[in-house]
């Protein structure tokens, strides 16, 4: 096992492991650190712990001192200075006449060098604007090209539920959501419902799909002939939060329906899972809402 304390360098952002080389370091303290990108400011999120070898990446590095008034300044100037870069690199591209969205700017610790997050529909030709913008800061210069999910992680937001966006408050690593899940969640599939606003499909559909699953493999579906006790029938509804399945009795009336509880039926048939693979064809559209 090794000692390692957990720190971010942006909000919301992954987790990165140090070694704390035996400072007493609280969740909430501003720490430098060394990384392959050179020295950075970042702030300590898990408290000291104990994690397998295979959690790490060696070689482990070390925090090298707790922040202090000199290191918080600068980090507040770099701020400054990345509000003033992204109005200088805006206007850049627009002289440029280039295609692409700038979304935001990151001075390294030791301004280093300064890194521009921007967002294209396809390969953008920066090569000119990159030298005008090493001429311009006179440091190193990179352009990186992310998409429309970290755009919204960087950018913020409100969802469509009134709070602020998940990946922007505390998702640290994208999960891959499917239309599937939306399916199996019985939600509308309209993509103005199921969509966050960076037009992918909302990362909370993620957040209950095990509970749904296990669910789904204790309740028939929709269309599995049962028996119950009132003799056989056919599932034509599930409510799966609720465990309620209703059931069309075979006594030859179509009016003759019951509900009951997922553990007083027993199936008999389910029903062929060639209907499922069909009824994914039609959906084919809408799987461009997946990453």
């Amino acid at each position: 096992m090794v000692k390692v304390v957990g720190v971010r360098f942006r909000k919301a952002g992954k987790v990165y492991y140090f070694d704390p080389d035996g400072l007493d370091i609280k969740a909430g303290t501003n720490v430098i650190v060394e990384t392959a990108r050179g020295t950075e400011f970042s702030q300590v999120v898990q408290e000291e712990k104990e994690v397998t070898e295979e959690e790490i990446v060696s070689p482990l590095k070390k925090v090298v001192r707790v922040a202090n008034a000199d290191d918080i300044r600068q980090a507040e100037e770099n701020a400054a200075r990345e509000r003033e870069a992204m109005r200088l690199c805006e206007s850049r591209i627009a002289e440029h006449k280039l295609d692409m969205k700038l979304v935001d700017v990151e001075y390294t610790f030791d301004n280093n060098k300064i890194l521009f997050y921007f967002t294209a529909d396809g390969r953008v030709d920066f090569r000119e604007l990159v030298k005008d913008l090493a001429a311009l800061f006179k440091t190193r210069i990179e352009l990186r090209q992310i998409g429309v999910r970290d755009e919204a992680k960087m950018t913020g937001g409100i969802g469509i539920c009134g709070r602020v966006l998940c990946c922007n408050s505390f998702i640290s690593e994208f999960q891959p959501v499917s239309i599937k899940m939306a399916k199996e969640q019985g939600l509308s599939l309209n993509p103005a419902k199921i969509s966050g606003i960076c037009g992918r499909l909302m990362c909370c559909l993620k957040y209950e799909q095990e509970a749904y699953e296990d669910l789904i493999s204790r309740v028939p579906r929709t269309g599995a002939e049962v028996s119950t006790k009132d003799g056989p029938g056919t599932v034509v509804e599930v409510v799966l939060l609720k465990r309620l399945v209703k059931v069309r009795l075979s006594r030859g009336n179509d009016t003759d329906l019951k509900i009951y509880e997922a553990d007083e039926i027993r199936l008999i048939k389910d029903i062929d899972r060639k209907d499922d693979r069909e009824s994914e064809a039609e959906l084919e559209e809408l799987k461009k809402l997946e990453d």
